[in-house]
């Protein structure tokens, strides 16, 4: 051991030289009592690290560091969690540097300007400083349209957060120095100004405590609130009554945003302690008081938690007087602020951890699926041996790591030091991405400003990072954890879970839904009743009002499949046909050149490709033949399956060879990409057509077209591409008596290009341009022999679900039709909506006349997406927020049709608190059993379902690969400006 020493020595005759010499370390342990003690403790610690290794104690190095990093912040520093290890790293170098310069400062006042002015900037989310902009854009981007740049709104919200910020921060300062600078310094005594300081904050602590405990439905996790709204159903009557509450929230914010830090800041200015500035103890001790209370505005923990610390140390002023007891003798104000800190989240995490292993044990002893031979030996032992079942809470909690009950069994362990987000990985980065991810998508930004309310109000109780809650609305269940807090902001992770029904999470969720149900809808004829549910891991606290999608599910076999409803749904089609086109055409920019003919009589001709029209107009044996047996329900078979195994030949890549004789069911996927090959489509064989010799050019069709009579036709016409027909004209102009003139003379009465006076005579022009009127019928007749046939036959609930989903049965019309993606994909938004119509008529009733049809119709157009779930439209218009979305579907295990229908409108989230270490437990579980017992299977005892402990819905929440979530957030700031 080398040793640098001054002064006179053997080794040299000049005093006060500088001598560097050699001493055996096993001589300076002997010398040093401190080195002993930790001698003696490490070859105790040696011998148990191969045991501490195999029961998960040990902490991997990173685990380790970044515990450790975290702890010195919290209490010795004054800081807080991180919610990345970034922001972990560089808060803890700055606090450091904080510590450290304020040792250096030779003025007592110049301390206090720079702890206070640095303890501000620190509690600030200085990474994002416009995240609140952001996100209340976010929330407000279907309710409001700004007629102001958005780049304008941000600088305006800027400047005012900004001059709020230097307007608090200075008002801080200047009470700091005055105070500190014009009142003297004397011992603290019931008398003094200190001490009055001090009978303030304890009542104010008092007044928060009771303005809190009444935000939540449930006192103390325990009694009734007898000031909650009772037997709240609907948002309108939870907001009547909670209007009181919310005045209360109101002033419990003031008071714990503006009164309680400067009072605090009065308290701390005035201390003597400040005196006796070169100290280690003092600079450490007050660089983290005057952190916490420098956090002015809105600070989730750090305000509350400092405010019930100054409340303990003035009241231990006050009731220990003697100047010879430790407290007084060797501890200054600021390390009596620390050691209060520690020992006030110690013992939060020792009531939580005893609580978690009575509910285990309890667990064990009283579920019928629990209760076995050795459950019930194992819980003997636990009474008879709880003492040192007590030693292992308390290790636990001294070392503030997780309490590990072994397979979620009455067997504790003590889990190894790991930091408050429990996982490696950075948050949010990871989850099973699936159909359901996208409702939580759109429901995050709004449940986030819900919970900006909720906190300041005081309804979520006691927040601390490491914190999770519990959301709860029909099949969604969400996960919330507290990440990070500070000045005037909460920075969270939203998790979703699965909405798919397994036994474990039915039986969970079901569990969730009686301890909301009778936390919140049970009427309760005592003033304060009981929580029934207390022995729980999960505590109601509040009903948030988020606006987002509710999904209802409906039966509609008694519908679909009704022969009277089927029958007018034939007529509905070609009103829908007539609507949809004249709203496509009339809002559709014109970009093609409309020819005029030099002569009045002459005609312009249109080629069409020879497989997309009949070769002669009179041949309609050969579509008379395309029936479609393959679609036809069987009366013994009524499930809509499109049979397979037919031509396999064309299961072969690059091969489209069709059997003669053979009708193909086609699904036309990504028509609106407009990607298909032209010639992919011509190969299919026109039966009863003769083969086109090679190198011979086949026989062209021809349409002949007549000018329009109206100079203002153009305003709706077709596309060119849209006029032709592949419909023999024999069966058109059977079919064309069906086409509703009236109606089509209606709708465009209705179309807004023609709303004004000029346009009224244009209007009357083309109403009766027969030209106009023709090509719509043949392109409404032949988009209606696409879908439904072209015998005309009633269509079966079977094919109305096939061509719902996009798959038509093969003819001719349907050849035409895929040639043309937009006319395709407006044919089908017309049948579904069509569909949407016959449901609607049968549940509400039939249209009167053609102002009802049509507002009914324009209503799908602007409030409705109508379509399947498996779309990315539908993923679209959930991210739009549409009002409404509607699906068809069908359950082949109850052989019934299904209908989906989300309605976008404000809805109540019960939400609960649960206890944060049967979550950290559980979760140190998991990572014990599949990273040291290498248990993998995917039925493992730990992701059973247990009613008490939620032990399935926790699993879930994990950070994937040990978790399954279906959506998780990056770190969320909560604004509370």
């Amino acid at each position: 051991m080398c040793k640098l020493r001054r002064g006179p020595s053997p080794d040299t005759d000049h005093a006060g030289t500088l001598i560097l010499y050699f001493q055996p370390p096993e001589l300076l342990i002997k010398n040093t009592p401190a080195l002993q003690h930790m001698n003696q403790i490490l070859h105790i610690l040696f011998i148990f690290l191969p045991f501490l290794w195999a029961f998960g104690t040990l902490p991997p190095p990173d685990a380790l560091f970044l515990w450790a990093m975290e702890q010195v912040l919290e209490f010795g520093l004054g800081g807080s969690s991180m919610s990345t290890h970034l922001r972990l790293l560089v808060m803890f170098i700055i606090s450091t540097g904080t510590a450290v310069t304020s040792y250096f400062i030779p003025s007592t006042v110049g301390v206090v300007l720079f702890m206070t002015g640095l303890g501000f900037l620190l509690s600030l989310n200085l990474s994002d400083p416009n995240f609140v902009f952001k996100h209340s854009m976010t929330r407000n981007r279907v309710e409001t349209k700004a007629q102001t740049s958005p780049r304008a709104l941000e600088r305006q919200f800027l400047w005012k957060e900004f001059l709020l910020h230097v307007i608090v921060l200075v008002l801080a300062l200047l009470e700091a120095s005055l105070l500190h600078h014009f009142a003297g310094f004397s011992q603290i005594s019931k008398s003094s100004s200190q001490a009055v300081v001090g009978y303030i904050l304890m009542l104010l602590l008092i007044i928060l405590w009771i303005l809190r405990e009444i935000q939540s439905v449930f006192i103390l996790g325990i009694f009734r609130n007898p000031f909650y709204p009772k037997d709240v159903l609907t948002v309108t009557v939870f907001l009547g009554k909670q209007a009181k509450l919310l005045r209360a929230g109101i002033v419990r914010r003031i008071l714990l945003t503006l009164v309680s830090p400067f009072a605090m800041i009065a308290f701390l200015s005035l201390d003597n302690s400040l005196q006796r500035l070169h100290s280690v103890s003092v600079s450490i001790g007050f660089t983290r008081a005057f952190r916490m209370v420098t956090c002015i505005l809105q600070v989730w923990q750090n305000t509350e938690n400092a405010l019930l610390e100054t409340a303990i140390v003035s009241a231990l002023h006050l009731l220990i007087s003697s100047k010879d007891l430790w407290w007084n003798r060797n501890l200054n104000t600021g390390m009596r602020l620390l050691l209060v800190g520690i020992i006030r989240d110690r013992l939060i995490q020792f009531i939580s951890k005893l609580q978690f292993a009575i509910t285990v044990l309890l667990a064990s002893w009283k579920e019928k699926k629990q209760h076995r031979t050795t459950t019930t030996t194992l819980c003997i032992l636990n009474v008879i041996f709880f003492p040192f079942v007590l030693v292992i809470i308390v290790f636990s909690t001294l070392l503030s790591s997780p309490l590990l009950p072994l397979f979620t069994l009455p067997v504790f362990l003590v889990g190894f030091p790991r930091p408050t987000r429990s996982w490696p990985g950075a948050v949010g980065t990871a989850a099973c991405v699936c159909e359901d991810t996208i409702y939580y998508d759109q429901m995050v930004p709004r449940l986030t400003a819900a919970l900006q309310t909720a906190m300041a109000g005081g309804c979520l109780g006691l927040l601390l990072p490491g914190s999770h809650y519990l959301g709860r609305f029909q099949d969604r269940l969400i996960w919330i954890m507290i990440l990070e807090r500070g000045y005037t902001y909460c920075c969270i992770n939203i998790k979703g879970l699965e909405l798919q029904e397994t036994s474990c999470h039915t039986a969970e969720a079901r569990t969730v839904d009686e301890i909301f149900e009778g936390a919140f809808e049970q009427e309760y004829s005592k003033v304060c009743s009981l929580n029934e549910h207390f022995g729980n891991v999960l505590t109601p606290c509040t009903i948030l009002p988020v606006k987002l999608y509710s999904d209802a599910r409906n039966v509609l076999s008694g519908i679909i499949d009704s022969h009277e409803n089927l029958k007018s749904f034939k007529g509905d089609l070609i009103k829908v046909l007539v609507f949809i086109l004249l709203q496509y055409c009339s809002k559709r920019p014109s970009k093609q050149n409309f020819h005029k003919t030099e002569s009045k009589g002459e005609t312009s001709l249109i080629v069409l490709p020879p497989s997309s029209c009949p070769r002669s107009p009179e041949d309609t044996h050969s579509f008379n033949s395309q029936t479609f047996n393959d679609w036809s329900d069987d009366i013994f078979d009524d499930e809509p399956t499109v049979q397979k195994g037919k031509n396999r030949l064309n299961d072969l890549p690059g091969t489209t060879i069709h059997l003669p004789g053979s009708v193909d069911s086609q699904k036309i996927d990504n028509l609106s990409t407009g990607t298909i090959s032209e010639n992919s489509l011509y190969k299919a064989v026109m039966l009863g057509y003769p083969a086109i010799d090679k190198g011979k050019q086949g026989s062209m069709a021809y349409i002949s077209l007549t000018e329009f009579s109206s100079l203002h036709s153009h305003l709706v016409s077709l596309p060119e591409e849209w006029r032709s027909s592949c419909v023999p004209n024999s069966r058109m102009k059977e079919m064309s008596s069906l086409f509703p003139e009236e109606w089509y003379q209606f709708v465009l009465s209705q179309l807004e290009c023609f709303h004004s006076e000029m346009a009224s005579a244009a209007l009357e022009e083309i109403s009766k341009d027969k030209v106009l009127k023709d090509f719509y019928v043949h392109t409404v007749m032949t988009c209606y022999f696409g879908l439904l046939g072209i015998d005309n036959m009633v269509p079966t609930p079977g094919h109305i679900l096939r061509v719902y989903g996009g798959v038509l049965p093969w003819s001719s019309a349907l050849d035409w039709l895929t040639i043309k993606p937009e006319l395709f994909q407006l044919a089908l938004k017309a049948f579904r909506y069509t569909l949407k119509l016959m449901v609607d008529k049968a549940s509400l009733g039939p249209t009167e006349d053609f102002e009802a049809l049509n507002s009914c119709l324009e209503e799908y157009e602007s409030d409705w997406y109508i379509g399947l779930v498996s779309d990315e439209k539908w993923k679209e218009a959930v991210l739009q927020e549409k009002p409404c979305l509607f699906s068809l579907g069908y359950d082949p295990n109850m052989g019934v049709y299904t209908g989906r229908v989300l309605t976008l409108q404000e809805e109540l989230i019960q939400v609960g608190k649960l206890n944060t270490e049967a979550v950290r437990g559980q979760w140190a579980n998991l990572s014990w059993e599949l990273l040291y017992a290498t248990n993998d299977d995917e039925e493992r005892y730990s992701i059973q379902a247990h009613p008490l402990l939620l032990r399935n819905l926790t699993v879930q929440a994990a950070e994937p690969p040990l978790g399954y979530p279906i959506y998780s957030s990056e770190p969320l700031p909560v604004c509370q400006c």
